[in-house]
């Protein structure tokens, strides 16, 4: 198996890639890359068996809805957002309350914060996947499954605070997180990449996301819930791992 993990940005230069091959029970860290462009994204979702992308794949659906009714100048879609609850249901989708429940950690929100031109990039990638291999469920029920490479390391309990960042103080956390993982995952491979992984938080979060999309595939990620399992095919689901990172080459 082959897992691809893109940590994705608005812009490429700070887009980075990582493929892990796993096979005879270990993982092996064969391609890594910063600077990813679109047209590199697909190509690799094709090579690769599953896709973990840390961006939103979706917006809230409400969001939509609150849009759709501002433009059509419809006062009642827009007043039933009226306030901080109102706003709230159109920051943020059912996956980002669940991950906050979950794990205590509270996801960008996809429509009112940063995150909102890796998305508008993230839209066009899946188009561009769909033409060739069909549409992706938003739900991360085929190959493209959306992660959360922070939420990821805190419930494999493996240390990760104030790790981003190009200073030697986050390079020195990057590296600390790198023994953990080695630690926990001896079968792990990173081969000479390692001080590329400690110089660039994207690179090690696209590490994360190869290593969470390996979890999804063995049906090993937290799904969503009878009542959650409609907003997850229409905003996106974050696939948090249900299980320890030790079991993942098994």
């Amino acid at each position: 198996m082959k897992t691809l993990g893109v940590d994705l940005a608005a812009d490429p230069k700070r887009t980075a890639a990582a493929v892990l091959e796993w096979r005879d029970g270990q993982a092996r860290l064969v391609q890594l890359s910063l600077g990813v462009r679109d047209e590199t994204v697909v190509e690799l979702f094709g090579a690769s068996d599953v896709t973990g992308i840390d961006c939103p794949l979706g917006w809230p659906q409400p969001f939509l809805s609150f849009l759709l009714g501002h433009s059509r100048e419809d006062p009642d879609a827009v007043l039933r957002h009226d306030g901080l609850d109102g706003r709230r249901e159109l920051a943020y989708r059912a996956t980002d309350r669940f991950v906050t429940h979950t794990t205590g950690l509270i996801p960008l929100s996809v429509s009112a914060d940063r995150l909102a031109h890796p998305a508008m990039r993230c839209a066009v990638i899946q188009a561009k996947i769909a033409r060739l291999w069909g549409v992706q469920p938003r739900d991360g029920s085929d190959r493209l499954v959306e992660v959360y490479p922070a939420a990821s390391l805190r419930i494999w309990g493996i240390s990760a605070r104030r790790y981003k960042g190009r200073g030697t103080p986050e390079s020195e956390i990057r590296d600390d997180i790198l023994g953990q993982l080695t630690a926990a995952a001896p079968w792990l491979d990173l081969g000479a990449y390692r001080d590329q992984l400690i110089a660039s938080d994207d690179l090690l979060d696209s590490v994360i996301a190869s290593l969470t999309a390996r979890a999804a595939a063995r049906r090993a990620t937290l799904l969503p819930g009878p009542d959650q399992s409609l907003a997850a095919r229409e905003e996106g689901w974050i696939h948090l791992p249900a299980g320890s990172l030790t079991n993942l080459n098994k």
